[in-house]
């Protein structure tokens, strides 16, 4: 399917998507195995525990959207770029993938597992990151402004020029039992 507007859709014939837009489809538990999204938005959907092996997201968009339970790590890793924004990928989990220069801004990604994934100059902005794993992760060069909740041990993981807003300090010291007031 090529420029096409999807919408209050349940399910979606497998195949190849470009330049599509899907607007509040439930798509929950949806078998997307093998699909490939390339240029797509989501808006208002809803992909939790969706089964995405295989699955290409090429330059794909989330808005407002939950992806709770998604196993990105199963996805296609060919050109995978994915933009997430105000939505919801509580127990998602991205291990040893490569983020590079993604982009998380104001999303819910509570237990999530980052392990052995590459975030350099990815962006997280203003994302709640508790019980978000990350050890072996290179987050080199990441923007972590606004964020909080995260615990992220300095030693298992690389942080060469990552930002972290003052308020995030405790989440990065939290190993030492340092307490800090204001």
């Amino acid at each position: 399917m090529l420029d096409k507007t999807f919408e209050s859709l349940k399910e979606l014939a497998k195949g190849d998507y470009e330049c599509c837009e899907f607007r509040q489809c439930d798509f929950s538990n949806h078998d997307f195995s093998d699909f490939n999204f390339i240029d797509c938005e989501f808006v208002e959907c809803d992909l939790s525990s969706a089964k995405i092996t295989r699955t290409g997201f090429k330059e794909v968009r989330f808005d407002h959207c939950k992806l709770q339970g998604l196993q990105f790590c199963y996805a296609s890793d060919f050109l995978f770029q994915i933009d997430c924004e105000n939505s919801n990928l509580r127990a998602a989990s991205f291990y040893q993938m490569n983020l590079k220069k993604q982009s998380f801004a104001n999303c819910e990604m509570e237990d999530v597992d980052f392990v052995e994934a590459d975030l350099t100059e990815a962006k997280l902005l203003a994302c709640k990151l508790k019980g978000t794993l990350f050890e072996m992760t290179n987050l080199s060069g990441a923007d972590f402004t606004g964020s909080s909740g995260f615990d992220i041990d300095p030693e298992k993981n690389r942080l060469k020029g990552a930002k972290f807003s003052i308020n995030a300090l405790p989440g990065l010291l939290i190993k030492h039992q340092i307490k800090i007031s204001s």
